[in-house]
């Protein structure tokens, strides 16, 4: 569908992928030159009222929202069959694609993450909605640095009567919560199941529960115990594990009952890395801000001895810690933001290879070489290899297929010289302009005649020789005019003023003004005004001057300027 327009206003240009229920495309607003994304149902669910349903929940859910960490919602239409949200064009990979990339992530890096997905939650949850479907997959890493979270596709709208049983367990096995995998409503505590759960993936690099099959893994999540994070990745700090756990906690009622408490509990395990503030009470809710009572005085003793003991070497960590934390920011836009992929340029266009290549953001340089079976224009190699790990602004070298060894001249009469050399060098020929030009009626620069001619075979690597144009003017007569209106004439008609000879004379009203003018061209030959001549032709102009001070510039109406010929031809 690139290049069909919904509505007459979203010009689709570019598609970016697929889901259970709609594809994704970049879209140009016409409007407004801007990008959009497009979200279009699949058309074979345009009848079918559950997905219907479905996607008009998303567009119900995204407009009651406004956050920096939401794609934003920015139009609702349809557009015959085809129904289709407009969403905020997020410019940028998915955390699963980091996460692919880069193996576990740094715990202060993966903790700033998950506080902007709870940020957004948090504005999510305060306008009853719930997502339902927080995963890797939905959390975009914009170019920026920006974290976003999207696809609202199986939201819930607390108090709506129309979520069906069913429906309430359509998200992604491996980070839904219990409740969910035992087909119960899902609450705002599911969300914060679910962003345990991307922790614990981006701490470690990989989900806490896999199986077979997808009700192994829900299983998994009614009923086991994941594998401690210290286990997998020791780097991370027993603070942060912790706020892990116990969003992952199997009753919803010990999980963090809020966003933004879970939110307070990962900031201050990034204060204070070794975790002894979240000792609590065993079998009860813990919360960084709950202060409990019932504790026995051998208790109180021991916690007032440990805290003696820590506190020394928490003023020395959290001097460390809040300079992580600084660091832990550029190390966002540095690890995750300033490396790419080589993207699969093999059998695309010379055009295509060439976006794919800038929307990587890396640059490109191309050499071409002759091919057989490859058409000319299309890439049939390029290094790195698909795939490889690069960083921002590096190289990618194509080599651009050029065709067989012989192929036929193409016709290159009209074109404009910039425009006939790419088109021969796509095809692997030469361009030779004539230094020459002919005094024609076309534009500057473009070509007149070509040898050989169009359809003659040729051998990859050959000459084309062209004569260009030299465009057309009426030659002005300056005479009489003053010199800055004789320069700015000589300019708009594209000429070229050489030389300004000055002649002396005694009556001042002459003054600055043109005496007489000569046209010549490059070969020497001359022409007068009135007379057709080429772009650039070459212009001396003999101007009056005197030494004495200037009374007007007012010229005589009926004289003409007291000059001989004999003095102009000195």
């Amino acid at each position: 569908m690139i290049g069909k327009v919904l509505d007459n206003r979203y010009e689709l240009v570019e598609f970016l992928g697929k889901g259970g229920m709609a594809l994704v495309y970049r879209a140009v607003d016409k409007r407004t030159g801007h990008s959009v994304a497009v979200k279009i149902l699949k058309p074979e669910y345009s009848q079918d009222a559950e997905f219907c349903g479905r996607f008009e929940r998303e567009a119900m859910a995204a407009s009651k929202m406004t956050h920096h960490n939401i794609v934003n919602l920015l139009d609702v239409g349809q557009d015959d069959n085809l129904r289709y949200l407009v969403m905020e064009y997020v410019r940028g990979r998915t955390l699963k694609d980091v996460i692919k990339q880069k193996g576990p992530l740094p715990p202060v890096m993966a903790a700033q993450i998950a506080i902007r997905i709870l940020s957004a939650l948090q504005h999510a949850h305060k306008n009853g909605i719930i997502h339902r479907d927080i995963k890797p997959q939905n959390i975009l890493v914009h170019s920026e640095g920006m974290i976003k979270v999207g696809d609202f596709g199986i939201a819930r709208v607390v108090g709506s009567n129309t979520i069906s049983t069913e429906d309430s367990v359509m998200g992604s096995v491996h980070y839904f919560s219990p409740e969910q995998a035992k087909g119960e409503t899902a609450t705002a505590a599911s969300d914060l199941y679910s962003v345990g759960v991307v922790m614990y993936e981006m701490l470690t690099g990989r989900p806490p529960f896999d199986g077979e099959t997808p009700v192994a893994v829900a299983m998994q999540h009614i009923g086991s115990k994941a594998q401690p994070i210290s286990e997998i990745n020791p780097a991370v700090p027993p603070a942060m594990e912790r706020v892990v756990e116990k969003a992952m906690e199997k009753r919803p009622e010990r999980r963090y009952q809020s966003a933004l408490e879970m939110a307070q509990d990962l900031q201050r395990a990034m204060q204070e890395p070794d975790g002894t503030w979240l000792d609590r009470l065993p079998d009860q809710p813990i919360s960084s801000l709950a202060q409990h009572t019932g504790t026995t005085e051998r208790q109180r003793t021991v916690h007032t001895r440990r805290w003696l003991m820590t506190r020394i070497g928490v003023v020395g960590m959290m001097v460390l810690v809040l300079g992580g934390m600084i660091f832990g920011a550029f190390r966002i836009y540095d690890q995750v933001i300033n490396t790419t992929e080589a993207p699969y340029c093999l059998d695309e266009t010379e055009a295509e290879a060439i976006r794919l290549i800038n929307r990587a953001g890396l640059t490109y340089e191309i050499s071409r070489t002759s091919d057989a079976l490859k058409a000319a224009g299309y890439v049939i190699m390029q290094s790195p290899e698909f795939g490889t790990s690069m960083r921002k602004n590096e190289t990618v070298f194509l080599t651009i297929s050029t065709g067989p060894e012989e192929q036929a001249i193409p016709n290159i009469k009209g074109y404009s010289v910039e425009s006939a050399r790419n088109e021969l060098e796509r095809l692997g020929f030469t361009l030779l302009a004539l230094p020459e030009r002919t005094l024609s009626s076309s534009a500057w620069d473009t070509v007149l005649e070509q040898n050989p001619d169009e359809g003659v075979m040729m051998p990859s690597g050959s000459v084309v020789q062209v004569k260009l144009s030299g465009g057309s003017v009426t030659l002005p007569d300056l005479v009489g005019q003053t010199r800055q209106e004789a320069m700015f004439q000589i300019q708009q008609l594209q000429l070229n003023l050489t030389e300004i000879r000055e002649i002396p004379v005694d009556d001042e009203i002459w003054f600055d003004r043109v005496a007489a003018q000569f046209f010549c061209d490059e070969k020497g030959e001359s022409y007068t005004e009135g007379e057709q001549a080429m772009l650039h032709t070459q212009v001396t102009l003999a101007v009056y001057v005197s030494n004495q001070p200037k009374a007007t510039d007012a010229a005589p109406e009926t004289e003409k300027p007291p000059i001989s010929e004999e003095e102009l031809a000195q």
